[in-house]
């Protein structure tokens, strides 16, 4: 079965890395270029008998006309997260679309929950503190709960949210979870409580934001959530920068020093130089690195990717097939 990559060689030779081009290689017929735009407009009459392309980060947006020009494609395999700038094409034309969404919360969700365990700790506000000997003196570390029967609330509970709940459950927590599209009954299997918006935000400890960034959720996150988080609440987000109002966020954590933000992700991405976000104490800024994006953590990607191919030449069914209805809601 004749397979190829197509994308940026650079980004492709990272994720593919650490042995998987290798074995891609030995179960199907690989062609020996990486196929860019440009080379597959040069090479397409040979590429007539191609069943499988295999991407990532760089996958170029490909019209329908030049997929109809494979006219034995039946899936491309995306080895990384969110596809929505490229897969309707494919769909449409019948191509079915695999992405590594599932690896890729995985790194997601070991960040977040790390995130929280310092947070219920202190250790942001006790960090800052540390600074000063006036400071640390005036530090009083039974202000803060630990994480021993606190609450923590997720906001979606999509695969980055479920897996968030799962690395909790060692833990004597309690998880509360905002997700209009999460059942009642989903909720107990879970072991946790759905809860509206606003109950999220003044109930829980730590605030963890794992929205997608789609029309509806753009500027969800208001200045009067901020502001009825609890004293000492830490808000994080590893979602999009867009779901939150930003300059909203920002008068709260003006005039509540108390309250701390872990930001992994902003709008815009990084912040402008002139953003009070750089100035704030209780601000924590992270160069988006909760995704997997460490030189190891790539391959998971491929190794997800890989595994498909294998299960759907061999007849098995998919785990992480992307379909057009949920590209509706997907980030």
């Amino acid at each position: 079965m004749k397979a190829a990559f197509i994308g940026s060689p650079g980004r492709i030779e990272k994720v593919y890395g650490g042995g998987r081009h290798e074995r891609l290689a030995a179960e199907f017929e690989l062609h020996p270029d990486i196929l860019t735009e440009q080379l597959l407009s040069k090479n397409v009459g040979e590429l007539g008998d191609l069943k499988y392309l295999f991407s990532t980060w760089g996958m170029p947006a490909l019209a329908r006309e030049r997929i109809a020009q494979l006219p034995s494609l039946e899936a491309l395999f995306y080895a990384a997260g969110s596809v929505r700038r490229f897969a309707r094409p494919f769909l449409v034309s019948g191509v079915r679309v695999v992405s590594a969404w599932g690896a890729n919360a995985v790194p997601v969700a070991e960040y977040t929950v790390a995130q929280i365990l310092l947070a219920n700790k202190g250790f942001f506000r006790a960090a800052r503190a540390a600074r000063s000997r006036e400071a640390r003196r005036r530090y009083d570390p039974s202000a803060v709960p630990g994480n021993f029967e606190c609450t923590v609330a997720l906001l979606g509970a999509g695969m980055i949210g479920r897996a968030v709940i799962e690395l909790l459950r060692p833990y004597a927590l309690d998880v509360i979870v905002f997700d209009p599209f999460l059942a009642h009954a989903e909720a107990e299997a879970l072991g946790v409580e759905k809860v509206k918006l606003e109950d999220a935000f003044s109930r829980g400890r730590v605030v963890s934001n794992h929205l997608a960034n789609v029309h509806a959720t753009r500027g969800m996150l208001r200045g009067e959530l901020f502001a009825s988080m609890r004293p000492g609440a830490t808000f994080i987000n590893t979602g999009r920068g867009a779901t939150v109002d930003e300059g909203a966020m920002i008068d709260v954590l003006r005039r509540r020093p108390d309250l701390t933000a872990v930001l992994d992700v902003t709008a815009p991405e990084p912040p402008d130089d002139a953003s009070p976000l750089h100035a704030l104490e209780n601000v924590v800024l992270t160069p988006h690195i909760a995704g997997a994006t460490a030189s190891h953590e790539v391959w998971r990607l491929a190794d997800y990717m890989i595994d498909e191919a294998i299960a759907l030449r061999d007849g098995r069914p998919l785990r992480y097939e992307v379909t057009l209805e949920m590209l509706a809601t997907m980030a």
